[in-house]
């Protein structure tokens, strides 16, 4: 019997995304996508096919319509699709965030996100397969100061997901995951002193892959954090 998958994974060039790719591609074919085309072409190179990696902007939602229609052409429709792709606002009081950093936290985060859905899901639910993980925050179910806009955003995955959840048909799932904290840019962007003290994406990636790859139909609608 075939195991390997087909997962198609945003930004996938840094962070948690990038953290994953090895340990995805070491058995199953990935289709992954990130802004910077330079990060792009040094995947491509380091995973030749047949995995398949492009330049994707998810704010861009003809743009990501135009890879979705490629990979699904190319690959068929995803067995585990991963929302990871997302940005965070310097820390500052809400009040104080300049009204284009807050939209780049929505429109990459809740917009991007709707967008990659609106492109594979289709083909997914036709099949009546497929897992859909959506990554949430530890900020998308409790609050801190000063990252005011990056809890709407994860809290507002939350919801999203949980109502995906209730949407798909029996065979498929949604989950909004928890990463936890990782030492991570956007973390470092947060909190510049105390990132260094949790673990690194690479040791989180150990016990995410497998984690995410068992996921099914018995998991759709719970909100999930990688233990």
């Amino acid at each position: 019997m075939n195991t390997r998958k087909v997962i198609v994974l945003t930004g996938a060039t840094r962070g948690l995304g990038r953290a994953l790719v090895p340990l995805f591609a070491a058995g199953h074919t990935v289709v992954g996508c990130g802004r910077s085309a330079a990060h792009v072409a040094e995947l491509a190179a380091a995973f030749p096919a047949p995995h398949a990696f492009a330049a994707v902007d998810v704010r861009d939602a003809a743009a990501v319509t135009a890879w979705a229609g490629g990979a699904l052409a190319a690959h068929g429709p995803p067995d585990l699709l991963v929302n990871n792709a997302a940005v965070m606002t310097a820390p500052a009081p809400l009040w104080e965030v300049p009204a284009a950093e807050f939209d780049a936290v929505i429109d990459v985060n809740v917009k991007g996100v709707a967008n990659v859905l609106r492109a594979f899901l289709p083909a997914m639910v036709a099949r009546n397969a497929g897992v859909v993980v959506n990554l949430s925050s530890g900020w998308g179910r409790s609050t801190s100061p000063e990252v005011a806009p990056y809890c709407a955003s994860k809290y507002a995955i939350e919801g999203l997901t949980l109502a995906l959840a209730q949407e798909l048909p029996r065979g498929m799932a949604a989950v909004p995951l928890n990463p936890g904290v990782i030492d991570t840019d956007m973390l470092r962007q947060a909190w510049a002193e105390g990132a260094a003290s949790y673990p690194k994406a690479a040791a989180w990636a150990e016990r995410a892959a497998p984690f995410l790859l068992a996921l099914g139909p018995k998991d759709n609608g719970r909100s999930l954090s990688v233990g």
